[in-house]
């Protein structure tokens, strides 16, 4: 069986073509640290969890370092890791000091009988297992900042914005991941779609993984992935079921982004947004990069 990886760094407008090429460089870049985990034998899981937490430090993406801020003027963040083998998963939300929530989603699929946890409970869960706190203000960039001074003089809308990563490694096993300081803007305690099963995630190694990203709102009432999931068990290929789930998008007026892989090692993606920045790495081991439809 081969291995291969895609990630996607949101979907939505980007400001400009410098900008959306830095985005586009930066997925390659995780990327490539998740294949590099693959070709030496390592597990979906472990690639999915490297490739975004690659994302989550890196500044230009909305999640981690660089997270937009609430309405409130702070970070809450939501994250999810699953597995397609035994559909174990973990995710945590609107959670505060931890530099990677992808991290602790992972913790939360290994050392927890849950699946989700969230706020100070998930904190607490953190310190539990060893992960130190991160002050909040580490978080916070001087663009996340700007960006919310203007939406709240009302000279700019508020976004949505995601990472994520899907993988099939050489055994077969695929995973999936994703993470994001939510929607700027939005108010405190908010849950995006991001953390949950069948929305902003899904694996299974009879289908595949998918990741999505965009409309919160609109993706958790389509159910997004699971769309995309359950279409790639009936036997289409990534690229079709991403295409046929982002027509359930329209359908209630959503915006947003999907990428997958199908358990044959297939890769997709299908967006109705402006621009989604993405990149992959095939099972003949070749590379692709992009940002417009």
């Amino acid at each position: 069986m081969s291995f291969a990886i895609i990630v996607h760094g949101g979907a939505g407008q980007l400001a400009s073509e410098d900008r959306a090429a830095a985005c586009a460089n930066g997925c390659l870049a995780a990327a490539r640290l998740g294949h590099a985990i693959l070709a030496g034998g390592g597990s979906a899981l472990d690639a999915v969890q490297a490739a975004c937490s690659a994302l989550e430090d890196d500044p230009l993406f909305n999640a981690g370092t660089g997270s937009c801020l609430n309405a409130d003027g702070e970070v809450e963040m939501d994250a999810a890791i699953m597995e397609g083998t035994s559909l174990r998963a973990g995710g945590v939300g609107a959670v505060r000091s931890v530099k990677n929530p992808i991290f602790l989603a992972r913790l939360v699929l290994e050392r927890s009988p849950h699946v989700l946890l969230v706020g100070s409970g998930a904190e607490r869960f953190a310190r539990e297992n060893g992960v130190d706190p991160h002050p909040s203000s580490l978080l916070v960039t001087e663009r996340a900042l700007e960006r919310w001074r203007m939406e709240r003089a009302k000279l700019i809308e508020p976004k949505p914005g995601t990472v994520g990563a899907v993988a099939i490694d050489g055994a077969g096993r695929v995973a999936a991941a994703t993470s994001t300081g939510g929607t700027s803007g939005k108010a405190a305690g908010r849950v995006g779609d991001s953390p949950l099963l069948g929305s902003g995630l899904y694996a299974d190694d009879r289908a595949g993984a998918v990741s999505a990203t965009g409309d919160g709102e609109a993706i958790m009432r389509v159910v997004l992935s699971k769309v995309v999931s359950d279409r790639m068990a009936a036997g289409e290929s990534a690229s079709a079921a991403t295409a046929a789930a982002i027509r359930e998008l329209d359908r209630v007026g959503g915006q947003g982004g999907v990428i997958a892989v199908d358990r044959r090692g297939g890769l997709g993606f299908a967006l109705n947004a402006p621009r989604m920045s993405r990149a992959s790495i095939d099972a003949s081991g070749r590379e692709a990069s992009g940002y417009d439809p």
